[in-house]
């Protein structure tokens, strides 16, 4: 079993909280992250249906059934069980004694914010990262073969075919989240959008032009992305536009969460494929991005990340922030190193502020590793993801 990186923050979470919230998508192993760190705690899982009757039913007797630490296993289901939580937890405050996990977004957050507030903290759970696959010792896979597998644990605790995971986590659990939460009329509208959605990988959203190739008001769009990242099914990209002196554009990109599920819409099925396909490039770049994300998240602080593009089309794959310093990062799937990966980050310290320091980093590859006019020439599957 993995040793999920995010477990330490966890546990030290537990000592200073009385309750931990733990966010994610399904299947991206927050109940086995529960259970291995916190075996002593009692389990309930509110997808049974008869504990999710009695939470609804006699929220106060359902809890009394637990003298010690509970996990209590998607909460969204019963989110008004928060409520009586907040009594129990101010009556006595001791940490670690609720370990809650959930995995739609604004409804576990609506419902914390209004009932456990100040009594819980915060943490998110992704796919497997990298670095925690290689714990299976397996010979290491190509950037290739990893957007075809993708991150989620049971594709690697079990070695199952992509194709055939992706096609029941999409009918299992996306079609029956998003049903839960919009009134979906047809269902071949909504795969065409993700379908779309994945062959527009990395570029800026237009919500107008998906809703004219889907047939639905851009409206419904909008609404159906805001609900895939609620579910933890998309990532939002924004453009950073803060102390620029430049015009730059105000739309967003759009990412998967799990790069894999973005290559079965594709419809690709080998290492192959990927490494000719003309998405080649976005697909490498939402695979580092995501990588970059899983390891803020892990950590447990928050993923205020953006990318810049100005009117001129002077672009920035990724800016990360540290303090009033960003690490502008180019991102290539190509092997060799070109001067003019540079141009948009040079682009952006010109167009920074002079209180903003900016340390430049092309992220490719291939295996060189170098320095090119300030820039750090690299392959983070090989050097390491640092900025």
């Amino acid at each position: 079993m993995i040793t999920r990186n995010i477990q330490k923050e966890l546990i030290i979470c537990a000592k200073e909280y009385p309750a931990v919230t733990i966010l994610g998508p399904r299947q991206s192993g927050k109940t086995t992250l529960s259970r291995m760190a916190f075996p002593g705690h009692e389990y309930c899982s509110l997808e049974e249906p008869d504990a999710r009757r009695q939470a609804e039913n006699d929220p106060k007797g359902l809890l009394a059934n637990f003298s010690g630490g509970v996990i209590l296993d998607e909460i969204q289901r019963v989110p008004e069980l928060l409520s009586y939580l907040q009594g129990i937890i101010d009556a006595n405050p001791e940490p670690g004694r609720f370990i809650l996990t959930g995995s739609h977004q604004p409804m576990v957050h609506h419902a914390v914010s209004q009932s456990l507030a100040g009594r819980t903290a915060m943490l998110e759970l992704l796919p497997f990262s990298i670095d925690e696959i290689l714990q299976y010792k397996r010979e290491a896979d190509t950037p290739y073969e990893m957007i075809i597998k993708g991150f989620y644990p049971r594709l690697h605790d079990n070695e199952l075919r992509p194709g055939r995971f992706y096609g029941s986590y999409l009918s299992t659990y996306i079609e029956r989240d998003v049903r839960a939460l919009i009134n979906l009329k047809d269902l071949r509208h909504f795969e065409e959008f993700l379908r779309l959605v994945a062959g527009r990988i990395g570029q800026l959203v237009n919500y107008s032009s998906i809703a004219n190739d889907v047939g639905v008001s851009s409206t419904t769009i909008k609404n159906w992305v805001s609900v895939l990242k609620a579910s933890f099914i998309l990532f939002e990209l924004p453009p950073y536009f803060t102390n620029i002196r430049k015009r730059v554009t105000k739309s967003s990109k759009l990412y998967f969460i799990d790069v894999g599920l973005a290559a079965w819409l594709l419809e690709l099925k080998t290492a192959s494929q990927v490494q000719r396909d003309p998405l080649r490039g976005a697909l490498y770049e939402n695979l580092l991005i995501m990588e970059v994300v899983k390891r803020i998240l892990n950590h447990g602080e928050r993923t205020n990340l953006h990318f810049y593009r100005d009117s001129e089309g002077n672009e920035v794959d990724l800016l990360i922030p540290k303090a009033r310093q960003f690490a502008a990062v180019e991102i290539k799937s190509g092997q060799t190193f070109q001067p003019e990966f540079i141009s948009g980050i040079e682009h952006f310290k010109n167009a920074c502020k002079s209180d903003i320091s900016v340390n430049g980093m092309v992220w490719h590859n291939g295996q060189r590793q170098t320095k090119y006019k300030d820039a750090d020439v690299l392959n983070p599957l090989i050097h390491g993801f640092e900025w």
